[in-house]
């Protein structure tokens, strides 16, 4: 947890995924992140209205979240650092555990 804080540090705003077994896992995941990063909540804006496994997208520049049905992804959650200046390069952590944060 702390290498990952650190590494985080030199991002400017973040993309979130989440592979999990239903929609509400992987929001419970998202909110557990966002707790812990002391980001502001994602709005919710579309997620399936049947019950299956899910891949959420999370984008905190919009402060939008998406979830869709998908099917053999496994499970994690996956955070991508961007930063301002494009010369950098997007770095990608995870997947991590459901649980992490």
């Amino acid at each position: 947890m702390n290498e990952l804080a650190l590494s985080m540090k030199d991002c400017d705003w973040f993309t979130v995924g989440i592979m999990a077994n239903s929609s509400e896992d992987a929001l419970l995941a998202l909110r557990k992140l966002e707790k812990r990063q002391n980001w502001t909540s994602h709005r919710l804006l579309s997620s399936p209205d049947q019950a299956g496994p899910v891949f959420l997208k999370a984008n905190q520049t919009s402060g939008q979240v998406h979830v869709r049905i998908e099917y053999g992804l496994g499970e994690g959650i996956l955070i991508s650092g961007h930063s301002a200046d494009e010369s950098q390069m997007t770095t990608t952590w995870g997947p991590l555990p459901l649980d992490f944060f």
